[in-house]
């Protein structure tokens, strides 16, 4: 489930960039007094995500809103069929009903687009991760539907997790300088981060394996053979995480080497938003 303090975050920077001084297409010819009903419609087959999202846009907008909700969040859902009812003010419903769409439908294609390598892992060990190749400030809800579609959210931001990349050991000074920096860095603040290490060929893992003192080794940019050849000398010691142009037609050949993760910035960063519309419901 979504942080509430975060979402409500969003939700205000959003609307205050929807509305700005005020809807003056609804305040011009709906008066505010005006009750009405409107239904998410599916336009398009796929996972849907966003249920939560769309709840509590109308609810930050008017707290008597009524919502009625026919599917959940990572149900499947069919082109025809309605995902919610909603009634509020009619104000409501207009000055809500674009960041609902924006929010629903982003993050449904990236839900279904998770789900089919989700599907592609299956009777694999190996699990899909996310990554920060995120749309600023939309960060939150893209992972969530990451993890609406059967996917492993991977650190939120720079703050949660220690990864050193190759620019990282690059100006650090190597593998073992790095690696060693941060661990006196986290002693010295009390900081109980886990730490990832990239990794470019099999020298860099068997540095890594010499210098100890990590959580999980990354593994980009190697083929599967060369993957293979790596989990072989790792042997179990630490995780480990394939990375770099991984995609639905490489997946599986990599989650036969055994490999703990999968991470793949397309399912955020190549996912299409489908097509979800809210109509107004006149009786």
């Amino acid at each position: 489930m979504l942080d509430e303090t975060a979402l409500n975050a969003f939700i205000r920077s959003a609307l205050a960039e929807d509305i700005g001084n005020g809807d003056h297409s609804t305040m011009a010819c709906i008066p505010p007094t005006a009750k009405g009903k409107a239904l998410l419609k599916i336009k398009e087959d796929g996972i849907l995500a966003g249920m939560q999202v769309a709840e509590a846009i109308f609810r930050w907008l008017d707290m008597y809103t009524v919502f009625t909700p026919f599917k959940n969040d990572g149900d499947a859902m069919k082109k025809g069929e309605a995902a919610f009812e909603v009634e509020a003010a009619v104000h409501t419903l207009l000055m809500g009903e674009r960041l609902v769409l924006n929010c629903m439908q982003r993050m449904s294609g990236i839900a279904t687009l998770t789900h089919q390598y989700v599907e592609k892992l299956k009777g694999y060990h190996t699990r899909v991760l996310d990554t920060r190749k995120t749309t600023p400030n939309f960060r939150l809800l893209e992972k969530e539907a990451v993890r609406i579609g059967g996917g492993v959210n991977h650190r939120m931001g720079l703050y949660d997790m220690v990864m050193l990349k190759d620019n990282h050991i690059d100006f650090a000074g190597g593998i073992t300088a790095a690696v060693n920096k941060t661990v006196v860095y986290l002693k010295e603040r009390n900081l109980p981060l886990k730490i990832e290490v990239e990794t470019r060929n099999i020298e860099d893992v068997r540095e890594v394996l010499a210098v100890g003192q990590v959580d999980r080794i990354m593994l980009d940019n190697f083929s599967p053979d060369q993957m293979a050849e790596a989990l072989s000398v790792i042997n179990g010691r630490f995780e480990t995480e394939a990375s770099g142009g991984i995609t639905l037609d490489t997946l599986e050949a990599y989650a036969k080497t055994g490999v703990d993760f999968i991470s793949v910035g397309a399912i955020i960063h190549h996912a299409v938003s489908l097509d979800l519309s809210l109509k107004a419901v006149i009786s």
